[in-house]
């Protein structure tokens, strides 16, 4: 099992939690698995940004994303150098620290296409 440290986030995990989870798994299954309700609107198929986080530590462990995944970040609220979609970042033996962003932008929601 691989350790996932959750940093604090006001809604979804206000004081942070540590997850141990499968190698293998995705971020967002992981998380969503230990009751992290992370928005997910497109169901994990990389067409939204809901499920943006910022992997603060073991950045460097994860797959490189796919041209359709950094496609889709591009239109994420806070991108940074270390953001992932965590529906697509599968977890590796490496710990990692992730920060899930204040906000998101769920554009079926907003009614954009």
């Amino acid at each position: 099992m691989t350790r996932i440290i959750v940093l604090p986030h006001a809604e979804l995990c206000p004081d942070g939690t540590v997850l141990e989870v499968a190698p293998g798994t995705s971020i967002l299954d992981g998380l969503l698995a230990n009751g992290i309700e992370v928005e997910h609107a497109c169901e994990k198929s990389c067409a939204c940004t809901t499920c943006h986080v910022i992997v603060r530590e073991g950045f460097e462990s994860l797959e490189e994303a796919e041209e359709k995944e950094e496609d889709m970040l591009d239109k994420a609220w806070g991108l940074e150098p270390n953001s992932r979609l965590s529906c697509q970042a599968l977890v590796t033996d490496t710990p990692l620290t992730v920060e899930i962003p204040k906000y998101t932008i769920n554009m079926v929601s907003e009614g954009k296409k």
